[in-house]
């Protein structure tokens, strides 16, 4: 089922050109959902209504979800998936509260009356997209509310697609989630229109947000990169992905059902194994083969699996391993080999390290106490996964006393000058001249 990518006789800088990717074209995608953003801002909730209609099939009788139907889910929801999603999400908050909070308030004295502090803020007002297609996600509320929590955000609004099997309601699991976690703010939008809804505001529904989190499909992305700059967002995420560097001590079940488990979130999802084993190689294409049959998923795991995004890839040793993983920069990488933990220390391009035989990423997409909403598309090269940060910004706060100032006046003159920035000068130069 995958296809198979020999690189055992070739070394190269950058692997990232023959490594199998798919194709996401978020340009041709941004075009698309253009029109339904400027009519998302131009007329409200005639727009929003009227799409519901047209992508998801329903119209929602309140396009803001009642707090009795948010109470109604908690109260309904299956006991042992509550229990479930409280581990999730008391797991995900001890590891957001211990390891990635940084202190609000830190200075440094540079000189006598010369001090510069960092304060780090909150964003005030946060629209989180939790998709509700393929699969309903109710694990990305946790991922993303909790770390928007921790952070100290003031206020919260998700955002997920209405359900005609429930009324017109977003799925109940999401729903009972967001009461869980306390957000009564929820709207039954989906898609690119939920995006510019968050970003423009709906006079009388939904008040604009500052920031907009949470993965989606094409056009969610397209309507975030449209939109950017209007507000701010997490990322351009893409179909989600996994690699799997693994040698023959690897289990083959394990390995299969590792790719298997990715390429089900998606048609376009993308499954990797990076092995210098070819008996494991073929022991895992068997494996495949026999679990893709027992699942109900199966149509859609061949689709993804036998894609251009997925391949096993066929490598020398670890050395050109460790070189493969880091060029293509999976979303999620596992490591399955003899001393995993020492290979994991090479590791600089990834989302997320999953390491050993019992640390798989649906671990993570639940209940690890890591975020998953990762980079993908190699986005991990250059960017982060979703944490408390991601919900806060970064200012300073610059106190100067005059005799501060008069100490370095004299350069920073000079320096406007070189720059012809006389006004810049100037404004140094009364300060001083003042207190002469």
């Amino acid at each position: 089922m995958l296809s198979m990518i020999d690189l055992t006789e070739l070394s190269l800088d950058d692997y990232s050109s023959v490594l199998p990717r798919g194709q996401f074209d978020v340009g041709h995608a941004v075009d698309v959902v253009r029109p339904v953003c400027e009519a998302v801002r131009d007329q409200g909730q005639d727009a929003l209504l009227r799409f519901s209609e047209q992508f998801d099939h329903v119209v929602p009788v309140s396009l803001r979800v009642p707090a009795q139907a948010l109470r109604d889910a908690l109260d309904q929801i299956d006991p042992a998936v509550r229990a479930a999603i409280e581990v999730s999400i008391e797991r995900r908050r001890t590891v957001c509260e211990q390891t990635e909070t940084e202190p609000h308030y830190r200075n440094v004295e540079l000189a006598p009356g010369a001090v510069v502090g960092n304060v780090m803020v909150p964003v005030q007002r946060v629209g989180l997209y939790v998709p509700g297609g393929l699969a309903p996600l109710a694990s990305s509320v946790v991922m993303n509310v909790v770390p928007a929590q921790v952070a100290g955000v003031e206020s919260l609004a998700v955002a997920t697609p209405p359900q005609a099997e429930f009324g017109g309601l977003p799925h109940p699991v999401i729903l009972a989630t967001c009461a869980l976690l306390g957000v009564d703010e929820v709207y039954a939008v989906g898609g690119s229109q939920a995006i510019a809804m968050f970003a423009y505001g709906v006079a009388g529904l939904c008040p604009r947000v500052d920031l907009v989190t949470g993965p989606g499909n094409i056009y969610v992305v397209a309507a975030k990169r449209l939109l950017r700059g209007v507000v701010g967002i997490d990322a351009e995420a893409g179909p989600t992905e996994i690699a799997v560097i693994a040698d023959e001590t690897a289990d083959a079940r394990f390995v299969a059902a590792d790719l298997i488990s990715q390429a089900e979130h998606d048609p376009m999802a993308g499954s990797v194994l990076i092995t210098d084993s070819r008996d494991l190689a073929d022991r895992v294409q068997r494996e495949i083969d026999s679990q893709v049959a027992r699942l109900d998923t199966a149509d859609r795991l061949r689709k993804a699996l036998g894609g251009p995004q997925s391949a096993i890839v066929l490598v020398s040793g670890i050395d050109q391993a460790v070189d493969v993983a880091n060029a293509y920069a999976a979303e999620h990488l596992e490591i399955q080999t003899a001393d995993a933990s020492t290979v994991a220390r090479r590791i600089r391009n990834a989302g997320a390290v999953f390491v050993g035989d019992y640390a798989p990423v649906p671990l993570g997409d639940y209940s690890a106490g890591s975020t998953h909403v990762l980079p993908t598309g190699s986005a991990a090269r250059y960017s982060s996964g979703l944490t408390v940060r991601s919900f806060m910004k970064s200012m300073h706060i610059i106190e100067y006393s005059r005799e501060g100032l008069a100490a370095i006046a004299d350069g920073i003159v000079d320096f406007a000058h070189a720059e012809r920035l006389p006004g810049h000068a100037a404004a140094i130069q009364l300060r001083v001249e003042e207190e002469r």
